[in-house]
């Protein structure tokens, strides 16, 4: 399915469900799928970091989109995350993205070694010459260590190379002036790069996003709740900004769950990622709730934590 331009709306990062041996659960994957596009999301977003991309082989890495690529059947446009340390690999992970019939590729700027700007933009502009598929870039320096500028970012979306930015900076300001600098609200259509799309991933934050200009969201959160998103993005769309807040309020209450996990025991990752996928075996979407090696899975007290806050979010658990 072609990508409208540009892309709005919610855009899941698809969960990766495991069975006992580590190995993609295709059948819990593709049900999940449908759970996402029966609750109205505009695209997913496979291969991402809540997809646990950074633990599975080339192999799973493969089986995972190819299962989604085949439970989406054209009905959502699938962006394939080709997340990797240099530019030759991310070239082998995007031919692999675009043979198995993925709609756009995702990837970050290298990492591991430092890099400097000028690498990074010749990092995208070969990724995009090598695999004639749209391209966005994904910003996220926690994990790579460096942070894209407006001015690379709006460089790259003048010239083509990009055709958007996930935004997982965490650094709110700088996204408003990237979006004053790209057209501003209501003026983005107008702008330097009039059909690029900014996409917030801070899940928290989305209805102060959309208000300033963003297109929309990629919220882990959401494969937990995926119509949530889906109503307040609609409500920010219609200018309803009183619902907007609302649903944006319930959901950061249940957001709550990330923090199942004690964060004595086990990593933040172990934690966030471990509690979406508890919450969809809760809510019988998957079959079990693994993460991969070596995150530490939720303790049955965490996993009851979980469930109260399923509740409390007004979607009770059928397990």
């Amino acid at each position: 399915m072609s990508l409208t331009a540009p892309l709005r709306g919610v855009v899941p990062p698809v969960c990766t469900p495991l069975d006992d041996r580590g190995e993609v659960d295709t059948a819990s994957l593709a049900r999940l799928v449908g759970h996402l596009v029966d609750g109205g999301v505009h695209a997913l977003f496979a291969l991402g970091s809540t997809s646990e991309v950074a633990y599975l082989t080339d192999d799973r890495r493969a089986t995972a989109l190819k299962t989604v690529v085949t439970a989406a059947a054209g009905r959502v446009p699938v962006l394939a995350g080709v997340i990797d340390t240099t530019t030759p690999r991310v070239l082998a992970h995007a031919r692999t993205a675009a043979e198995l019939g993925a709609d756009a590729l995702v990837a970050t700027a290298p990492f591991y070694t430092r890099t400097h700007p000028n690498e990074i933009a010749g990092h995208f502009r070969r990724l995009r010459a090598d695999v004639d598929l749209p391209l966005f870039a994904y910003d996220i320096p926690v994990a790579v260590h460096s942070k894209l500028s407006a001015t690379l970012i709006r460089e790259l979306a003048e010239d083509g190379t990009l055709a958007g930015l996930k935004d997982s900076s965490g650094d709110e300001g700088g996204l408003r002036r990237l979006l004053v600098e790209l057209g501003g609200r209501g003026g983005r259509d107008r702008g330097p790069a009039p059909h690029f799309t900014v996409l917030t991933g801070s899940e928290l934050t989305v209805d102060a996003a959309l208000l300033a200009g963003a297109d929309g969201v990629v919220p882990g959160l959401g494969n937990v709740d995926p119509a949530g998103y889906v109503r307040l993005y609609d409500a920010a769309r219609a200018g309803d900004w009183t619902l907007a807040a609302r649903e944006q309020e319930r959901l950061v209450e249940l957001f709550a769950l990330v923090d199942a996990g004690p964060e004595q025991e086990m990593g933040r990752s172990s934690s966030a990622l471990g509690s979406f996928k508890e919450a969809l075996r809760l809510l019988g979407v998957i079959d079990r709730g693994a993460t991969a090696f070596p995150q530490i899975p939720l303790s049955a007290a965490s996993a009851a934590s979980v469930a109260e806050r399923l509740r409390g979010a007004g979607l009770p658990p059928v397990r």
